[in-house]
């Protein structure tokens, strides 16, 4: 089921890629109030948390890049590219050879030792995309245009 919900923000996150598309470069990059101040860096945002947390419960080296260095949608969707890519194979192999009972540990910044599962860990993975999603939509409707329709109901992935 995890596995569905990831396909889900895939395709509504390559209509917001669409949608994107047809706005002026001015409006994609507008500081707007909430997520990550705009259209651009709030798509890039999900992206880098998505592959953020994929690569520490693989055991990966984490992706940094400066947010003010991201000007472009195409870096946005390359990144995009590389990161489902990355999510897809390790969804895979969870489901084929690590069975679900494996914990990330995460130390905070006060020291302290959290113990997360990692099917919680995907279960945030996914509602924060959602979350950010609703954002986007204010943000268009703010602007006089339609949102992506990101209703689950109608949709087949």
């Amino acid at each position: 089921m995890l596995e569905k919900l990831f396909q889900y923000n895939w395709q509504v996150r390559n209509e917001w890629f669409e949608w994107c598309e047809e706005i002026p470069y001015e409006e994609l990059i507008q500081k707007r109030i909430g997520g990550m101040r705009s259209f651009l860096h709030t798509l890039y945002h999900v992206i880098d948390c998505e592959q953020l947390w994929i690569n520490q419960m693989w055991s990966k080296p984490v992706m940094t890049t400066d947010l003010k260095a991201i000007t472009q949608l195409n870096e946005v969707k390359s990144f995009d590219a590389a990161t489902r890519s990355r999510t897809k194979l390790f969804l895979h192999e969870l489901a084929n050879s690590w069975g679900g009972n494996r914990v990330l540990e995460i130390q905070k910044r006060n020291g302290e030792m959290l113990r997360l599962p990692y099917e919680k860990v995907l279960y945030h993975i996914v509602t924060h995309e959602v979350h950010h999603i609703g954002q986007l939509s204010i943000w268009a409707r703010e602007m006089g245009r339609a949102p992506v329709n990101s209703d689950l109901l109608i949709r087949d992935f």
